[in-house]
């Protein structure tokens, strides 16, 4: 028993004790506890999920911004075809207001008497000023509508009046009141008709 307290005094034997208890905390120390291998599986895990929700939300920003192009894309032809529209039918409003003159210049030559020599020279002067007009007006692209002797066409003629004539398919126009016109292909006027019926 003296041995043994002696051997427990010795300062070799206490060094070494001491020495071998530091190892095993140590050792104890490095070993991970359950509850840490527990919180890093779900640090891994939250990191995953984290790593998803990024990947999603990158691909619902790309989704967004390819339809975000794709609108701005829309947007910008409406507005050139917006443009292109008003340059080609900025005319229409002057243009209806014009064909009154040349009504008016068809009328007055309709009632010119040509066999008097004194009106002959007022119906040239018509003719001619007519004539100029009429070249403007295809030269900006404004056709006349007349439809004699054509079948009727409800989306360029305007049926005044309905008349019998065996003479002539059912359908067809006898008759023109007032020439329509067209302006680039666009109806700005309807030709005012008489259409003939079956008897």
């Amino acid at each position: 028993m003296s041995q043994e307290t002696n051997k427990d005094q010795d300062p070799k034997n206490q060094q070494e004790s001491a020495v071998e208890a530091e190892e095993n905390s140590q050792s104890e120390a490095v070993k991970p506890t359950d509850a840490e291998i527990e919180s890093e599986l779900l640090q891994e895990a939250y990191r995953g999920t984290e790593a998803d929700e990024l990947q999603q939300q990158l691909n619902s920003s790309n989704e967004q911004l390819l339809r975000l192009q794709a609108e701005m894309q829309n947007v910008r032809r409406r507005a050139e075809r917006d443009v292109e529209g008003a340059h080609k039918y900025a005319l229409e409003k002057f243009a209806t207001e014009l064909l009154s003159v040349v009504d008016n210049l068809e009328r007055a030559l309709s009632t010119i008497d040509a066999e008097d020599a004194a009106q002959k020279v007022v119906a040239e002067g018509l003719e001619l000023t007519l004539k100029t007009f009429s070249d403007v007006l295809s030269r900006f692209n404004i056709e006349a509508v007349d439809p004699a002797g054509e079948p009727f066409d409800a989306g360029f003629h305007q049926a005044v009046s309905m008349q019998p004539n065996p003479e002539v398919e059912p359908n067809t126009v006898i008759e023109v009141f007032q020439k329509g016109y067209c302006l680039n292909g666009r109806l700005i006027r309807p030709a005012m008709v008489v259409v003939a019926t079956s008897s």
